[in-house]
């Protein structure tokens, strides 16, 4: 069991994804950690699930941290500032600036409110969908309001750092800016086109190959989260999808008449576009994409071999920096891909050779 950066009890008001697995990942650190929910099944479920223990009357928690919906989170948040006097209290919440609004609206204590947001999730929900790993190496912003004391905010950022997460400083507004474009608008052209797919004949589908699993996995989100998430921040989200759309109509026009001039240009421009734009998303280590080299290894579809084959790239001592796994229901094998830096290409190759696998390509 490792230290924890906090001392006394963590209150998680919220016995969801989030809040499970805050509560499971310092749990694990030790720390005394109360889990609440208005749903007593799930509250039980998660303190069931290893994320805490239940609210005793003498509890006096030095930080609460509000795991609930957008359109409650405010309203919650007040609530817990007003029964609990003594504690610094924070939110998940994926929207921030009108949290901030509601709060002062309602007289809140904005001196012990810090807003925060971990940009990680998963595609599914609820306690049993909690990791305690959630959070490594994602970054946690911190949008404190002017009047947060610094003590509270310094507070929010041991959480982060006890979770594994690399704190980012934010004021509401520009975090409320730049999730529209990296988390809320990749959710809604996920989820239209997976809807597509309503349209699509049962036989045309099981074609699919990763592509098509790749952009429309986060589509099996929570319709009734997002629509509280895409309303608060429909002022920010509006204007990207607005010039998504134009995108959208040059790429339709050049298709209607692919030999008209200059319609192969247009579409090798919006192809190209999109290579640059991928270039900007930051690697693993927190820097800009890198060109890493690829290596696909073919795997049986036996139980055991993806566990085999890492703890052998793990003996040869090459560093993975990404990977993915296809496999078609039915196949017998299945590739994964391994990216890894390319002055050490060559060692993996051969090391991976002479041990039997398969390298495809």
């Amino acid at each position: 069991m490792t230290s924890s950066r906090l001392n006394g009890t963590v209150r998680i008001v919220g016995a969801g994804l989030l809040g499970t697995s805050i509560g499971l990942a310092l749990s694990k650190k030790g720390v005394d950690v109360v889990v609440d929910d208005l749903s007593p099944a799930n509250q039980r479920l998660a303190i069931e699930y290893g994320a805490g223990r239940k609210p005793a009357p003498t509890d006096e928690p030095k930080l609460i941290v509000v795991c609930v919906p957008p359109d409650v989170t405010a309203r919650t948040v007040a609530a817990e500032l007003s029964a609990h006097p003594n504690a610094v209290v924070t939110d998940v919440a994926s929207v921030k600036l009108e949290i901030a609004k509601a709060l002062a609206v309602l007289g809140a204590d904005l001196s012990r409110y810090v807003g925060s947001h971990p940009m990680a999730g998963r595609e599914r929900g609820g306690a049993l969908a909690g990791r305690a790993d959630l959070f490594f190496t994602r970054p946690w912003v911190i949008a404190a309001d002017v009047q947060a004391n610094s003590s509270a905010v310094q507070l929010v950022e041991s959480l982060s750092l006890d979770l594994g997460a690399t704190p980012i400083r934010m004021d509401a507004s520009a975090h409320d800016r730049a999730v529209a474009m990296v988390s809320h608008v990749p959710q809604v052209v996920s989820t239209l086109l997976a809807a597509r797919l309503n349209e699509v004949a049962p036989e045309d589908v099981g074609l699919a190959g990763q592509g098509l699993r790749d952009t429309t996995r986060i589509a099996a989100s929570d319709p009734a989260l997002w629509v509280q998430i895409l309303s608060a921040n429909a002022e920010q989200i509006r204007p990207i999808l607005e010039a998504f759309n134009k995108d959208l109509e040059n790429l339709v026009s050049a298709l209607a008449d692919v030999d008209a001039g200059g319609s192969l240009s247009v579409i090798g421009d919006a192809l190209k576009r999109g290579n640059s734009g991928v270039a900007q998303i930051p690697g693993k280590h927190g820097s800009r994409a890198q060109n890493y080299s690829r290596v696909v290894v073919m795997i049986d579809d036996k139980p055991g071999q993806m566990a085999r084959l890492l703890t052998e790239i793990g003996e040869v001592g090459v560093n993975l920096e990404d990977l993915k796994l296809e496999h078609s229901p039915g196949a017998q094998i299945g590739l994964t891909e391994l990216f890894v830096l390319p002055e050490v290409e060559g060692k993996l190759i051969n090391a991976l050779t002479e041990r039997g696998w398969r390298i495809a390509g």
